[in-house]
């Protein structure tokens, strides 16, 4: 069945699902690792019939607003493809609920490093700031790579408005699927060579990042870690993801 075609009773046991399941995660352990590495995991997030669900929708065009082949923009090679409006009811559920659970981290770093942006309490509220301001496009995105693509070093902002961290949740099995294809995060500080992690992920694991910068104690004081993301080369076989970006684009 269609995720844009589910009954509102099963949405809503849906909703309560996925509301569990992130309950069910040690919040403080994940902002911590937010906090002092840029990322955290929380795994088995979607089983695993909701991720084949998510990516059989790749092949059909009516759940999408447009195409990127990466080649052509030299973002890499491989292809995504943006949600249009109305979202699959899966993705706006994750959207949604992400939000609540990241947005006092948000307004925490926004205090911190000083910009002076907060971050409404919930994410309808910050998607009116972002269609106020012309960000009217859906970000979530679904991504597919086959043999030898891979995914260039970039981060996700598409506007003025910008929610600080991002969600990539992997659809398909290594090992199974596909091999190689790590996702991959790189820090640059002030006056230092870039770090690297390589972020294991697991089929339905997701990985919350920093979109642009997560801040740190400066010798100064309040500095700021830019981080950038990518994916390595797929060596074999084919390889789906999901992308939820938490602000829209312009």
């Amino acid at each position: 069945m269609p995720l844009t075609a589910l009954r509102p009773d099963t949405r809503a046991a849906s909703s309560r699902e996925f509301a569990a399941r992130l309950d069910a995660q040690l919040w403080s352990a994940i902002e911590n690792d937010l906090d002092q590495r840029g990322y955290a995991l929380i795994p088995g997030l979607l089983d695993d019939a909701e991720c084949d669900a998510l990516a059989s929708l790749y092949e059909r065009d009516a759940p999408f607003r447009s195409r990127v082949v990466m080649a052509h923009h030299g973002f890499g090679s491989g292809e995504y493809r943006y949600f249009a409006y109305p979202l699959p009811e899966t993705v706006a559920e994750l959207r949604t609920l992400l939000y609540a659970r990241l947005v006092a981290l948000a307004n925490r770093w926004a205090d911190w490093l000083g910009t002076g942006v907060d971050f409404p309490p919930t994410h309808d509220a910050f998607i009116a700031r972002c269609h106020e301001a012309g960000q009217t496009r859906p970000t979530p995105l679904l991504l597919r790579y086959g043999c030898h693509d891979y995914n260039c070093l970039h981060q996700d902002l598409y506007g003025e408005h910008v929610f600080p961290v991002q969600a990539t949740i992997l659809l398909s099995a290594p090992g199974a699927d596909f091999r190689g294809g790590e996702f991959v995060l790189t820090e640059q500080r002030a006056r230092q060579q870039s770090r690297v992690e390589v972020v294991p992920l697991g089929k339905g694991d997701a990985v919350l990042f920093a979109v642009r910068h997560r801040p740190l104690q400066g010798a100064r004081g309040a500095a700021r870690a830019m981080l950038r993301h990518g994916v390595s080369r797929i060596r074999e076989g084919q390889r789906y993801t999901l992308g939820v970006v938490l602000h829209d684009a312009s």
